[in-house]
């Protein structure tokens, strides 16, 4: 089981890594503007919406979700 608060810490770092707005994530992904502090304060996430977060980001869930280290592990 993943822990929704480092979920959001490694969002957060994606994000800033690829210069992207946190608020233009959420509204690219359809999701409220709360989600991310939600996450924060250990609220879970729906993995549709996890998926969507990813594929914005360009990385995988995995490494999200701290299975991995490596964030482009979802390329082949």
């Amino acid at each position: 089981m993943y822990d929704s608060h480092n979920l959001a810490i490694r969002i957060k770092s994606v994000a800033k890594s690829k210069k992207k707005v946190i608020k233009d994530m959420l509204i690219a992904c359809e999701l409220g503007s709360n989600t991310m502090s939600a996450m924060y304060h250990g609220k879970s996430i729906a993995f549709d919406s996890l998926a969507k977060i990813a594929d914005y980001l360009d990385c995988s869930v995995d490494y999200l979700i701290g299975r991995t280290d490596n964030p482009d592990s979802h390329k082949k």
